[in-house]
């Protein structure tokens, strides 16, 4: 698309400053800092846990003073847990580097708001509603694209 011829003498209208979205990535950043070292270092030692030890250290703070399960049991659903937060960990690290991408790409745009969104119901739902305050980052970000508008092209 051409743009329309200027007068002389007429100067052509300034661009709108370039926004960075400073404040959004930093708050992604955060949130993926803290969903590595949380949800990743329990994949990490459940991955790497011996039975002995799982069943007097790692046992009475996921069981507690239970005596209704056996250490087989816990060790199960524990390993469980583990590679259900290591998937959605994977899951939640792709979806924040498609939103980092279109950020820093197109910061004018509101997508990259929807992958943070998406972002942040991945670690929400994954972490089985325990790291709600670690979504919460990722909802925060995803509410600045929609209120913190552009002044560049249309607000899509």
């Amino acid at each position: 698309m051409t743009q329309p011829p200027v007068a002389p003498g007429a100067s052509r209208p300034a661009k709108p400053p370039r926004r960075r979205r400073r404040a959004e990535l930093i708050l992604v950043a955060l949130g993926l800092l803290l969903s590595i070292l949380s949800m990743g270092g329990f994949t990490l030692v459940m991955n790497e846990i011996d039975t002995a030890t799982f069943e007097e250290v790692v046992m009475p703070a996921l069981v507690g003073g239970s005596a209704e399960v056996s250490v087989a049991q816990a060790e199960e659903m524990a390993r469980t847990l583990a590679a259900w937060f290591g998937v959605s960990l994977v899951v939640m690290l792709l979806l924040s580097a498609a939103g980092i991408a279109t950020a820093r790409s197109r910061p004018h745009r509101r997508t990259a708001g929807w992958w943070f969104l998406a972002a942040g119901l991945v670690c929400l739902l994954g972490s089985q509603l325990i790291l709600f305050p670690i979504a919460f980052l990722f909802f925060l970000a995803a509410g600045l694209f929609v209120l913190r508008p552009t002044p560049e092209r249309s607000p899509r």
